[in-house]
């Protein structure tokens, strides 16, 4: 009944403003690990909730809040079971709460865009000390792991009251993520962690056979050498957003490091 209710959701969410919502599969993720929604995007993708009772949660909430009846009951008629396990129609009039992000970080969960509203929230008031500490509090690895959009805008806050320094420290932190989770273009945050084109430069040295040899000549396993590459290549797909490029070679990177049917996935058209 979820999947049937996330369909609905990503019909009406695709009509509405042409995004493309999926579930994100990471390749080596443990066992039991939910998969978060992610909205993709040309240059990666930007991370909507970390599950998808998270994201049904939100939606029902703010469809609520809105009082757009008439979808506000399709929505909670799509829902039937799930939904009500997840919200009760009306629950946020009765939480006295008159900020419906107020209501969405104590009662749904964290999420990526409320966070970096509530900074900015803080900074329009002129209080600098609650952002800059919000915008500490987003980057905490527990909250959204493997993600580098809080360490970007992290960077983005301190640039803002003038702390150059550390802000060059957190976005040279974002590049240390995947690229494609940055939130934006890589040149941006490359700007921001003083950086020219070294780091591309040094990826493209690693993904060939001279600096994948040189890894097995240091003792990295084959499989893993594969899965380096695999990452590498997400990333420099992401720069120009040149996806196609590179889809071949990245699931035949999965098979040589024996993940058969993360390379099926990958190669996978509907």
């Amino acid at each position: 009944m979820e999947m049937k209710l996330l369909s609905y959701l990503y019909v009406m969410i695709y009509l509405l403003i042409g995004a493309v919502t999926s579930l994100l599969r990471w390749p080596t993720a443990p066992p039991g690990m939910e998969m978060p929604v992610v909205e993709v995007r040309k240059h990666g993708v930007w991370l909507l909730a970390k599950n998808v009772d998270q994201y049904i949660h939100r939606i029902l909430v703010e469809e609520d809040a809105n009082h757009s009846e008439k979808r506000n009951d399709e929505l909670f008629h799509a829902s039937a079971d799930a939904g009500k396990k997840l919200y009760r129609k009306g629950g946020f009039a009765e939480s006295q709460l008159l900020n419906l992000d107020v209501y969405l970080l104590r009662k749904v969960g964290l999420f990526p865009d409320v966070l970096e509203r509530k900074v900015m929230h803080h900074f329009e008031k002129g209080d600098h000390v609650s952002a800059l500490v919000t915008g500490e509090f987003y980057t905490k690895k527990k909250h959204f792991p493997g993600f580098g959009r809080p360490f970007v805008f992290n960077a983005e806050v301190l640039l803002k009251v003038g702390r150059t320094l550390e802000a060059k420290d957190a976005a040279r932190g974002a590049l240390k993520t995947p690229w494609w989770t940055l939130g934006c273009k890589y040149q941006e945050v490359a700007d921001m962690a003083q950086w020219e084109d070294e780091q591309i430069e040094y990826i493209k040295e690693k993904v060939t056979e001279k600096g994948k040899q040189e890894d097995l000549q240091k003792g990295k396993p084959p499989a893993q050498i594969a899965l380096d590459e695999a990452a590498f290549l997400l990333d420099l797909a992401s720069v120009e957003g040149t996806w196609d490029d590179f889809v071949e070679r990245i699931a035949e990177c999965y098979r040589e490091a024996g993940l058969h049917d993360i390379a099926r996935f990958v190669l996978y058209r509907d």
